[in-house]
């Protein structure tokens, strides 16, 4: 009897956990079973390993071949684990050593022929190995205490290699630190391990990314609509959201479009953070890397589909847009209940997706853009004239978005329709990238000040940070008591005051930044 011992990982949520796949050959009639909560798709490998086996030129072993995947309670899925099992029963057999398989950790999916092919959340598992070693040297301990001794790999100490498809290695490579070993084939990864020549070893992967420079859409194409630029400045310096109500063709998608050109650069943290969650659907491409992300659902997308779920559960476009923008054009098309999944989130930064197998937690600090005609037909207030709708189709239309929702909007305007003289001059507008250098100068102020932006602020330190002046706080009493506003729009509004005087350079907040703010959340008139 011989067994082999291998490590690789499973994903549940975010996080990638550890699985020692151990497989023992015993005799008897010939059998091959996998068990450890495997899926479909895991117990599959047997047929995939089996020919890859043959067709590498190994020696399937007509024994009884028993694969564990542990912890037995931890939901195992995808075809990560083929690799493993393939080089678990070559090591059992003593086709290829054993001695030096503890130094590694593996990932991939085998085709017939011995390929590996890409799998998913390849960025997510080489960040949870990087951690976990840390945490096992103690560079994460307590200090005073002795750190854990570790064998040392092959060229890095105090962590283990990532053996993984060579379609991976990129995507892989951004952590920090992180022993990156790509291959192309098992025959690949095999002769690796036999180490019989100098040339059949595998070559550590290290990441040379310089962030890409591509041409972005400009704010200044957009003609016109210069308080609605001005309110997105505001957006983009705070992180806030923005709805925008407006006629058809005034240009609500073309300005949201642009948004993200506005926005502060990405910090290492949030670029991993971002990729990360996209690797968990196989959607992370490397050109994207440091770029925030734009997503831009159709009104029929489900519950699931906004915040994430299935069998094993997965992120939904929420944490997709991670540290990025989530557009949703035409807000009432969307279900309402769909709509109101989106309010939880909004205030956490993150969603838990509980099932009867496991529960994942995703995150999700997005920053909402949405846009809305006013009316069923979107013509009402506009200077044709040609809307017919009824005050009361007006208000059905409009009460789709449900008032809870509305409410968690910090900032609700309107976008007015464009006079022809204006479309036929020539663009004359501020170009995008000067926006965004106030906004990365508001941004800075701000987490020079907190440490965070000002969206992210508690109510504790909206009443230490946003107190306005006397004349600010008598016109806010007045906004409040006029438009009978909740406690959270008015938590909300000195936020956005925050930030309008963060943008002026302005130490505290004053009456024309309040009056400002207080016309951020006018735009939905009827109701």
């Amino acid at each position: 009897m011989s067994l082999a011992v291998l490590k690789s990982r499973a994903l549940a949520g975010m996080e990638a956990q550890q699985v020692n796949v151990e497989v023992h050959l015993a005799n008897g009639l010939p059998a091959f079973t996998i068990v450890g909560l495997a899926d479909t798709e895991v117990k599959e490998a047997k047929d995939r390993v089996r020919a890859a086996i043959q067709n590498g030129g190994f020696e399937f072993p007509a024994q009884r071949i028993t694969v564990n995947l542990a912890p037995a309670d931890l939901p195992k899925e995808s075809g990560r684990f083929d690799l493993p099992i393939a080089l678990g029963i070559l090591a059992a057999s003593r086709q290829i050593p054993a001695d030096i398989l503890d130094q590694y950790e593996f990932a991939g999916e085998l085709s017939l022929s011995g390929e590996l092919r890409p799998i998913r959340g390849a960025l997510a598992m080489s960040l949870a190995m990087t951690r976990d070693a840390g945490r096992d040297c103690g560079h994460n301990g307590e200090h005073g205490k002795e750190p854990v001794k570790q064998r040392t790999p092959p060229g890095k100490a105090d962590r283990r290699g990532f053996i993984l498809p060579q379609a991976n290695a990129d995507e892989a490579a951004l952590v920090n630190g992180a022993a990156i070993y790509p291959a192309s084939s098992l025959l690949q990864v095999c002769a690796h391990l036999a180490a019989s020549s100098h040339e059949a070893m595998l070559t550590r992967h290290t990441s040379a990314l310089a962030v890409a420079m591509t041409e972005v859409a400009d704010l200044a194409d957009v003609k016109g609509q210069f308080m609605v630029k001005r309110a997105l400045e505001v957006a983009a310096a705070g992180n806030h959201s923005i709805l925008m109500v407006g006629p058809p063709g005034a240009g609500k998608t073309m300005l949201a479009a642009r948004f993200p050109g506005l926005l502060p650069p990405m910090t290492d943290d949030e670029a991993l953070e971002a990729a990360a969650v996209q690797s968990l659907t196989g959607g992370f491409r490397i050109e994207d890397w440091k770029r925030r992300p734009f997503r831009a659902p159709h009104h029929t997308a489900s519950g699931v589909a906004l915040v994430g779920g299935g069998g094993y559960p997965r992120p939904g476009e929420i944490s997709l847009a991670h540290r990025g923008v989530l557009f949703l054009d035409e807000l009432p098309e969307f279900d309402r209940r769909v709509l109101d999944v989106l309010r939880q989130p909004m205030e956490s930064g993150r969603v838990t997706i509980s099932r009867a197998a496991q529960q994942a937690e995703f995150p999700a600090h997005f920053q909402l853009i949405a846009a809305m005609n006013p009316c069923p037909c979107g013509y009402h207030g506009h200077p044709s004239g040609v809307c017919n709708c009824t005050t009361e189709q007006i208000a059905r239309y409009q009460g789709r978005v449900s008032g809870p929702l509305l409410d968690r909007i910090d900032m609700q305007i309107e976008v007015s329709a464009v006079e022809p003289d204006t479309l036929a001059a020539d663009a004359d507008g501020e170009p995008s990238t000067a926006i965004a250098v106030r906004v990365q100068r508001a941004a800075e102020i701000q987490l020079a000040r907190q440490g965070k932006r000002n969206q992210f602020l508690t109510t504790r330190e909206i009443d230490r940070l946003c107190k306005p002046d006397k004349a600010g706080k008598a016109k806010l009493k007045r906004s409040m008591e006029h438009f009978q506003w909740s406690a959270r729009a008015y938590h909300r509004i000195l936020r956005v005051a925050r930030t309008i005087a963060d943008l002026a350079g302005a130490q505290g907040i004053g009456e024309q930044h309040i009056g400002e703010a207080v016309q951020y959340r006018r735009a939905l008139k009827d109701r």
